[in-house]
């Protein structure tokens, strides 16, 4: 899954390179009944991955989060963002970030929002499903999913994806005055993970809308300034 809204930021990116850009293609996938998932098979990550709610706001660790599972993905829309708007974001009522521990250690996350963030927060308006500024009550987003590179490939995504969709079905439940969920959306694109899209539809979501455009060809930002030779 990744970012949304917006040009590249060039903020730590670096410059676009020489006006290039890349057809990119991004779908849309949805969830419309608790039990249409299909949960990932036993065993699992394991006893050594838990996933926990970080219930206690905060910009520091959602942006760490954000740069350490994106930045080798072109996460950029958010990299710009003041502390302010973080902090904005984090603050609204139904936005929950869960995190997946391995024997303490961060290994990824996803971030759940109710309805459509809007524009301010880079949402994607009209452009996916119909539902604009203001979706539907009862609309969950996955908003960003992933896990950090060094914990790929160990069975951890597809409990966590799992847990992620359960926990947008009883939203409600944690969030007194949000309306039952009623449906479950998230969107990917052809930048992110090769098994992303599989990950989803095996999870039982299934794909309403498709577009193709060019973005600005950027490279991918890495989880901080020089933490690969290529962006040294």
């Amino acid at each position: 899954m990744r970012g949304r809204g917006g040009p590249p930021r060039r903020a730590w990116l670096g410059e676009v390179m020489d006006n290039r850009t890349t057809a990119v293609t991004t779908w849309s996938l949805h969830m419309t009944a608790p039990d249409a998932l299909v949960p990932a098979d036993a065993p699992g990550p394991g006893p050594d991955v838990r996933f926990v709610r970080s219930e206690v706001p905060s910009p520091e660790f959602s942006r760490f989060l954000y740069t350490a599972v994106g930045g080798d993905h072109a996460w950029t829309d958010r990299l710009g963002w003041p502390y302010a708007r973080w902090r904005e974001y984090l603050d609204r009522p139904g936005v929950e970030t869960w995190v997946a521990y391995d024997r303490g250690t961060p290994a990824g996350y996803v971030e759940l929002a109710p309805g459509d963030p809007g524009p301010e927060f880079g949402g994607v308006g009209l452009e996916f499903g119909g539902d604009g500024h203001g979706a539907p009550a009862g609309s969950v987003e996955i908003v960003y999913f992933g896990l950090l590179p060094a914990f790929q490939g160990r069975r951890i995504g597809g409990g966590l994806l799992t847990h992620a969709v359960r926990r947008a079905w009883d939203l409600a439940d944690r969030w007194p005055g949000l309306p039952p969920t009623r449906r479950v959306w998230l969107h990917t694109c052809s930048k992110d993970g090769e098994h992303a899209m599989a990950n989803y539809t095996r999870r039982g979501f299934s794909v309403f809308a498709t577009k193709t455009e060019d973005e600005p060809d950027v490279p991918a930002p890495g989880p901080w300034p020089g933490a690969h030779p290529a962006h040294a």
